[in-house]
């Protein structure tokens, strides 16, 4: 069994305990006060329409007012990495990206919701539950820092006419994983006999751009045998030869559709958005892309292909190659109070108001439900089991009925870096331009170095492991870095003399996890300064968090001056 690397966050299975039945948030109605939300825009205005709406409701029903902001997805993204890093923040926010969640709860930069998440917690499905917990480095326990508001996950979408005219139905495809992808594999070929040049069978992202190659490459990955790649303890299995064959199996089949002419060639450089516009240019037969945005997409100007022509198969979604379930892999959208926000109170209220049963209900379904619920009970509504609309049960089927799983950064941080880094995506690539073998390309991908870049990226790193991994490299331009002597190894040069339980006692009293911008220069005529800590320190340093130890510099300063 292999652990990750030293940014792994490791922790245990979170047990959901049960939870009271709804009671209904009570919203204050005195002097009235304002608190800013923000939130991605949607992909259609059906989305940002929803969304006003609720703000609304609860701006009449408490007095209160919200200060809404709607910005495009990407953008969004750029704006509250900068919000957080400057620490001028909104009242709420929303988990975009999704795994700052996770990695901003490790610094305690989330206010706990616990207290609103309670009073609905029975309500709520389990998956949306645990992606919205996260541990904290500071408190060292597991906290409740997201509000699960919506959900997605990655169903099919095929076009019935390329089928048929491929003299093939669509009750014709397979109902195991291979068979299934191998069925649009035919299409293609019986359309190549009929002197169609310009269809492809799959739309698979073999890119690395945005998140939809991660996504594809999850889902082959779970689908093949390889769900345990991270356990809820946050160990990495590696070594497990089923978890390593499924890797195989995964960038083996996309790199080699791609290899043998199945996916479109522009599909190398697809962005997030390229293949829905692909789709809709009936580029491909079929694309396994995330949420029903390619389907609502078109719903208001082209009914006939969203009502007669487009499949969605989240009910039909493949089962494995054995004949069993494959639990698919849920993106959850979680409200979040940062610390730092200028109106907690407001903000916790608005987010109790909005996670009412009725309200987030109403919230999805309005939005055409590109989006899922989170709590199972609201896909029983007429909306959702409208046997006239031929994607919204499976959808719902499929990503909050059936077996689901959180992603997996969930559970270690390191997963985030896997998809940010597009590790996945190379070995896609390996195979599908290069010919590697898959074997020799999932080798390459699983035997990576990592090497540490010590600090959040978005302050600025103050250092960076050397080749050897044997010691941080200081960026020298920014920082001084004091050799210091450990109890086996003391350092030449240095003017005093260290006793080994003062080290120890130092070491256990000061080591604290401090942002980077507290990071200072230590200047002292005494001491020697080298460029890169001892091995034995930075083990500590990496044990204790990512950022620099300033206060453990600083007492050891003292403890070199004194003696």
């Amino acid at each position: 069994m292999t652990k990750l690397t030293r940014r792994s966050v490791l922790r245990g299975s979170v047990a959901l305990a049960a939870a009271r039945p709804f009671v209904g948030p009570h919203i204050a109605r005195a002097a009235a006060t304002t608190a800013s939300v923000w939130f991605a825009q949607g992909f259609v205005q059906d989305e940002d329409i929803a969304l006003r709406k609720a703000v609304a409701d609860y701006e009449k029903a408490s007095g209160n007012k919200i200060e809404l902001s709607i910005t495009p997805f990407a953008p969004e993204r750029q704006k509250i990495i900068a919000a957080l890093t400057s620490g001028v923040v909104p009242d709420v926010m929303a988990n975009n990206p999704a795994e700052i969640l996770q990695i901003f709860a490790w610094q305690d930069r989330w206010v706990d919701v616990s207290d609103i998440v309670e009073p609905q917690k029975a309500q709520f499905s389990e998956t949306a539950l645990v992606s919205g917990q996260a541990y904290n480095n500071v408190t060292k326990k597991v906290s409740q820092y997201g509000v699960p508001v919506r959900a997605a996950v990655v169903p099919c979408h095929i076009w019935r006419p390329l089928v048929e005219k491929a003299g093939l139905k669509i009750e014709d495809i397979p109902k195991t994983w291979d068979a299934y992808f191998d069925f649009f594999k035919k299409v293609q070929d019986n359309l190549r006999k009929q002197g169609e040049r310009k269809v492809y069978g799959l739309g698979f992202q073999v890119t690395a751009n945005g998140v939809d190659p991660y996504n594809l490459f999850m889902a082959f990955l779970v689908a093949h045998g390889g769900q345990d790649i991270v356990t809820r303890d946050g160990k990495l299995h590696l070594d497990d030869p089923k978890v390593k064959q499924a890797a195989i199996k995964a960038a083996g089949y996309i790199g080699g559709a791609y290899r043998d002419g199945y996916v479109p060639p522009s599909a190398i450089n697809w962005n997030d958005a390229d293949d829905n516009n692909a789709f809709h240019a009936k580029l491909m037969v079929m694309d396994v892309d995330g949420t029903l945005s390619t389907e609502v997409a078109v719903k208001e100007k082209h009914p006939d292909w969203y009502y007669k022509d487009m499949v969605t198969h989240g009910i039909g979604y493949p089962n494995d190659n054995s004949g069993k379930p494959v639990p698919s892999i849920v993106g959850v959208t979680q409200g979040m109070i940062p610390k730092g926000a200028k109106n907690v109170t407001v903000a916790k209220e608005f987010l109790k108001h909005f996670i009412q049963p009725k309200v987030i209900g109403e919230f999805v379904e309005l939005g055409l439900g590109r989006w899922l619920p989170v709590m199972p009970s609201l896909a029983k509504s007429p909306f959702w089991q409208d046997p006239k609309d031929p994607h919204l049960r499976g959808y719902v089927q499929q990503g909050l009925l059936g077996p689901t799983l959180p992603d997996y950064y969930v559970f270690n941080l390191a997963m985030a870096e896997v998809r940010s880094q597009h590790v996945w995506s190379l070995a896609m690539i390996d195979v599908a331009k290069e010919g590697v073998k898959p074997e020799a390309a999932i080798e390459k991908a699983f035997g990576a170095r990592v090497f540490d870049h010590v600090g959040m990226t978005e302050m600025g790193a103050y250092g960076f492991e050397c080749q050897a991994q044997a010691g941080l490299h200081i960026i020298e331009d920014e920082f001084i870095a004091r050799c210091l002597p450990m109890a086996d190894r003391p350092v030449s040069g240095l003017p005093h003399t260290w006793e080994p339980a003062d080290l120890r006692t130092a070491l256990a009293a000061t080591i604290v996890q401090l942002p980077a911008t507290d990071f200072h220069r230590i200047d002292d005529d005494r001491s020697t300064y080298l460029r890169e800590l001892t091995p034995q320190l930075l083990e500590h340093l990496i044990h204790y968090g990512p950022n620099a130890a300033l206060k453990l510099l600083r007492t050891l300063h003292r403890l070199a001056v004194t003696n």
